[in-house]
């Protein structure tokens, strides 16, 4: 009944490399898969497998609900990688790398240059590079600390005339760009930065001889978390994590093949990579992630896809206030096809609108010039009452979240730092505001981060509603997460760890009954990943009742249907498209009365049992429409879905009939709706004038 979870990951990330093997997508996009397969590899290294080698080390025989020890589930790991990475790079020597000499834009060999160009690098260097570089001794007795997914060069330096050898560890800092640019290549023309500095590295060790030169990367264990102490200072708490990411363990080296064998086993002794890290030999360049900026660079627009342009949402009128525009009912935005634009200005004119006394908000991860973050810090230099819950506990962005919360603690914000022993996860506005002599509540309610950046590429809905039920849940909502009292029961709201997974299974059995009488029952869904093992019960249960269980599951699918009939009524499909798939969407037949709900979390453990979430219930009967529409396309997807066996491995669907793209046709439906709200504006602009008369 269940799949190992890092395994149905892996299966995932070869979707997405699947992307990048695809001939008919211009050059650019597929360079752009790869460079996220890349990036994602890089991610569960520091998380998944970080936390794997630690239980191993630990000694604890606990196994996966698959039935698999942390060692099984290393070894798995080692096995399926190995592949992964074959496969990037015969994709990237063997087809990519030479359509981008084709077009011009592959890197120029520093052995190939005129003496001309190689002297204006070597003068580049010493200006622009050699500054920047800070030289470590690589003694395996005190071995220095080495940046995680960094590149860095190691050099074995010989001195004297019995030459004597030392080694030396050289970080390429993050500020240097990977492609080095300049006029003595061509306008399209660069070297990699490695190339560069290895070549003129020498003259910053005056009387030695470089004698060997290579470039190496480390990944270090990124699942540290704060171990939460009663009455302690998180902020510090979490700065102390970020300081030992620094020091942790090494998962994972990366080396040329080509490096000597001494001089590799050197790099790993001083990089601490023990036999449990996962050592591999690329026949290739390293950090494959730096090639996606290449997708994004102004020009070559003939090796990109066609741009789609978000169009302003047809359920918004930009004439009016956002409030006027709630106050005539729920709204629904379906980003990146309609602009997130909307909720922003919400947040905007909150904090100049005299009449709004009150604004509480939750942010997981923000934009690095956040429009939000402006909005609330001037909402409260204005002397509203503006509470922030951020979540420090965001893994990756914790930095980035402890230096916006000191900002809008600088302007008067009230700043609560999460849930302790949870992260807080919801994604929710609230803005309290004076009308007509009494308060009316706005919410925004989301299946994405407040992040105007991601919003751009990742699919998500934000259900804006003055409803007072919902609004007086919201209120309840904030009480409970900065007050820490518990969450209690709402009138709409389903918030976990208290109450969405008990509603879920709920809704589940529902079905189930249904099923057994004879009657119609489905329970659809959209998500990110599922893995919850009592969720994988009851839907398997579901569909071996006979109903029909409909998932897209973008990434980790742990459900492995257990019986022919489950096999038979259950239907996992996974898209992988130019967006990233980020909408919760969940849907049961109810009897014909169909429940709709959008959400925060994924039906995974962590999601369910671990974090402060919501599940929105869609009551305007347009707008569930609108998002079983959204449901509907992902199941009519033949174009960009693929199919999940029950043994988690996935194919493309295969098309029967006309070819249908989800994403395509949501993009379409977006642009139509907006074109039709726009006719009807114009029509109401132009007066009727009467008619000229004969005689």
């Amino acid at each position: 009944m269940y799949i190992n979870r890092e395994i149905s990951w892996l299966e995932f990330n070869q979707r997405v490399l699947d992307q990048a093997r695809r001939t008919d997508l211009p050059l650019l996009e597929r360079i752009k898969f790869l460079a996220i397969t890349a990036s994602n590899l890089d991610e569960f290294f520091q998380v998944r497998v970080g936390g794997l080698m630690l239980l191993h080390q630990s000694g604890k025989l606990t196994t996966d609900p698959a039935g698999l020890s942390p060692h099984e589930q290393l070894e798995s790991i080692r096995v399926r990688v190995a592949d992964m990475v074959r496969q990037q790079y015969a994709l990237m020597n063997d087809e990519l790398l030479p359509l981008l000499r084709r077009e011009g834009l592959s890197p120029v060999a520093m052995h190939e240059l005129p003496a001309a160009s190689y002297a204006a690098l070597e003068q580049l260097f010493r200006d622009n590079v050699a500054p920047l570089l800070t030289p470590l001794a690589m003694e395996v007795e005190q071995p220095p600390t080495l940046p995680s997914l960094s590149l860095i060069i190691a050099l074995e330096l010989g001195h004297g005339e019995s030459e004597e050898t030392r080694f030396v560890a050289v970080p390429l800092p993050e500020s240097l760009p990977r492609r080095v640019h300049s006029a003595a290549l061509g306008k399209e023309g660069y070297v990699m930065l490695e190339d560069l500095v290895m070549s003129f590295i020498g003259g910053l060790f005056p009387g030695e001889r470089v004698l060997h030169a290579v470039p190496f990367r480390v990944t270090r264990n990124g699942d540290i978390a704060v171990v939460e102490a009663e009455g302690g200072d998180f902020a510090r708490e979490m700065e102390e994590v970020l300081v030992a990411r620094k020091f942790s363990g090494c998962v994972r080296l990366e080396l040329p093949a080509e490096a000597p064998r001494d001089f590799a086993d050197r790099i790993a002794a001083v990089a601490e990579a023990d036999e449990t890290a996962m050592t591999e030999r690329v026949p290739g360049m390293l950090r494959l992630v730096d090639w996606g900026s290449l997708a994004f660079e102004p020009g070559n627009d003939h090796l990109k896809i066609e741009t789609w342009l978000p169009v302003y949402p047809a359920s918004v009128d930009p004439g009016l206030s956002m409030f006027e525009n709630i106050a005539q009912g729920d709204i629904l935005i379906n980003n990146p096809y309609e602009n997130y634009e909307p909720v922003v200005r919400l947040v905007e004119e909150a904090a100049d609108d005299p009449d709004v006394l009150v604004i509480k908000q939750v942010l997981y991860r923000t934009a690095h010039h956040s429009r939000f973050i402006a909005a609330l810090c001037r909402a409260a230099e204005n002397g509203k009452q503006v509470t922030v819950l951020v979540e420090l506990k965001a893994r990756f962005d914790e930095g980035h979240n402890l230096v916006q919360a000191e900002r809008l603690q600088r302007s008067g914000v009230q700043v609560v730092y999460g849930v302790r022993g949870f992260k807080t996860h919801a994604k929710i506005l609230l803005i309290v505001r004076r009308e007509d002599g009494s308060l009316r509540r706005y919410c925004h309610f989301g299946t994405g981060n407040y992040n105007e950046k991601t919003a751009r590429i990742y699919s998500d809905l934000s259900l804006l509603t003055c409803r007072e039920e919902l609004g007086a849940d919201a209120s309840q909502f904030f009480n409970s997460v900065t007050g820490l009292t518990r969450l209690m029961e709402f009138r709409r709201l389903y918030a976990s760890p208290a109450m969405m997974k008990a509603r879920l299974l709920e809704l589940i059995e529902g079905e189930i009954s249904r099923a057994e009488r004879g009657e119609r029952a489905y329970v659809r869904a959209k998500m990110n990943s599922l893995n919850d093992a009592e969720m994988i019960r009851a839907l398997d249960r579901a569909a071996d009742a006979g109903v029909e269980v409909s998932l897209n599951v973008r990434g980790i699918c742990c459900w492995a249907p257990s019986t022919a009939k489950a096999r038979r009524h259950a239907h996992l499909v996974s898209i992988v498209d130019r967006y990233l798939e980020h909408a919760r969407i969940f849907s049961f037949h109810n009897g014909g009365n169909a429940l709709v709900y959008i959400a925060s979390a994924d039906w995974m453990n962590r999601n369910l049992n671990r974090r402060v979430e919501l599940m929105i219930p869609v009551l305007d009967p347009a707008v569930a429409r609108r998002v079983t529409e959204i449901l509907d396309a992902c199941f009519r997807d033949n174009t960009q879905a693929y199919l999940i066996e029950p043994d988690g491995s996935s194919h493309p669907v295969r098309r029967v009939g006309k070819a249908f793209r989800m994403q395509e046709y949501l993009h379409r439906r977006a642009s139509q709706q907006a074109r039709s709200r726009a006719q009807a504006s114009q029509r109401t602009l132009v007066p009727h004038l009467p008619r000229k008369t004969q005689g």
